[in-house]
């Protein structure tokens, strides 16, 4: 496309479109202008984005609302971006949607059909939708339109973390395109650009809720797989909040067959909603000494934050627990510590109470500790939306205090390096010639 189908006359995206028409429809296409004219206009930050789906660093160009006639119908897609190295060529067609607005199978499908007419690479989408590690796209697709051509999802809240991880933590170099990444992380930051931030746990949270105290939620319960999905996507939420505060990307990791499957994912957590009535992920910080287990408990209405640290091997139990509690000396009180021995066994105490008598934290029987858990727990918010005696904002408080207070302050152990034993002193051999003058010289000063 970028070879065959480039026109003059398509109207390139201004980072300050200017338009007369309101309404939702008229805010997609400035956010879609603004947005495509940053990422051509500052290098690091387009092709930051752009990496990912596989295109090569090369020049960027970028346009909006371009008109294609097909089969004497006019499909005019919110932007087009065109990427060119050398030989090398890039192209994708772009839909965007913002405040609660949502993909149109329907619509996907008809950029999908004219992508592969026009001989596009790519279709590109951006709305408030998360895509998880349990969903390769928000909305059903028909894959058998893809062969070649690739489908990708952003959205909005991951690209404004980028722009921002690019401005705080990698930087631009050039000082004009600083100020513009800048401008479009403070546009896309005001509630009015349409960018909404993940803020409701969904219409079938306060059934999900309350059934799970009473422990009468079943796994094939349609609500059940909402609350599931939506907990999907709240942890995705939480990894972008994490990654623009660190500068570093924030990762789910997923349990054994939970990886090798969409739809394992889903099927555990309603497993684990349904028998127990918790919801759970596991977060990879990188550097950090231990990933972050979350478990939002809705039958205890209760959500605890967790990290297991293996113990030192170079010290007996009395030792281990020391060095744990070296470095939790920041700690909040209320943190519960447990020396996990062979077997599982062990003991545990509250961190006050342990800093008192540590002997709480030896298991008895001389078991040796194996490792230690520490955890944080606090109640949840119960209402569906995100805000003040919500579940959305305690659960990402409970997980920001512990990774802030806890976990970014504990080292993992390292085992000592080894060390070279002692060298033999050998006899140092004095040559001949020298013999006689230091044996002379040594005689004067034993007679002095």
């Amino acid at each position: 496309m970028v070879a065959v189908l480039r026109d003059e006359r398509w109207p390139l995206a201004r980072l300050i479109p200017i338009t007369s028409d309101t309404g939702v429809e008229a805010k997609e296409r400035n956010a879609a202008s603004a947005l495509l004219a940053v990422m051509s206009a500052v290098d690091e930050f387009g092709r930051t984005l752009l990496k990912p789906l596989g295109v090569p660093g090369g020049r960027i160009e970028a346009f909006v609302e371009v008109p294609f006639k097909i089969n004497g119908k006019t499909i005019r897609p919110d932007g087009v971006i065109l990427v060119a190295r050398g030989q090398k060529h890039w192209s994708a067609l772009l839909e965007v949607k913002i405040a609660n607005n949502s993909l149109e199978p329907d619509q996907m499908d008809a950029y999908l059909d004219l992508a592969r007419q026009v001989g596009a690479d790519a279709v590109l989408s951006i709305s408030n939708q998360y895509t998880t590690k349990s969903s390769d796209y928000p909305i059903p697709i028909d894959r058998k339109k893809l062969k070649k051509l690739t489908l990708h999802h952003w959205s909005w809240v991951s690209v404004l973390t980028e722009a921002v991880v690019q401005q705080r933590h990698r930087g631009v170099k050039d000082r004009d395109q600083a100020y513009i990444l800048g401008e479009l992380i403070r546009y896309l930051s005001d509630p009015r650009s349409g960018v909404v931030l993940f803020g409701d746990m969904g219409a079938s949270w306060t059934t999900v809720r309350d059934q799970a105290r009473l422990k009468m939620l079943k796994k094939n319960d349609p609500d059940v797989a909402e609350v599931a999905n939506r907990w999907d996507q709240l942890i995705r939420y939480l990894t972008l909040d994490l990654t623009k505060d660190l500068g570093r990307d924030v990762k789910q990791i997923l349990r054994g067959a939970e990886a090798g499957s969409s739809i394992a994912r889903q099927v555990a957590l309603r497993d684990a909603l349904s028998a127990r009535g918790q919801l759970y992920a596991d977060l990879q910080i990188p550097d950090a000494a231990s990933p972050l287990e979350v478990v939002a408990d809705l039958s205890t209405r209760q959500v605890t934050v967790s990290a297991r640290l293996t113990a030192p091997k170079d010290a007996g139990s009395r030792g281990r627990v020391s060095w744990l509690l070296r470095q939790l000396q920041k700690a909040p009180p209320t943190l519960t510590v447990e020396s996990v021995a062979a077997w599982k066994s062990g003991t545990s105490a509250q961190l006050s109470a342990a800093r008192e008598e540590a002997s709480l934290l030896v298991p008895p029987g001389g078991r040796e500790i194996r490792e230690f858990r520490i955890s944080l727990t606090r109640d949840l918010g119960l209402n569906r939306s995100a805000g003040r005696g919500g579940f959305i904002d305690s659960v990402i408080a409970t997980v920001k205090a512990f990774y802030g207070e806890v976990l970014q302050n504990v080292c993992a152990w390292k085992p000592k390096a080894p060390k070279l034993p002692a060298l033999p002193e050998l006899p140092v051999e004095v040559p001949e010639a020298l013999q006689e003058p230091i044996a002379a010289a040594e005689a004067e000063m034993a007679s002095e």
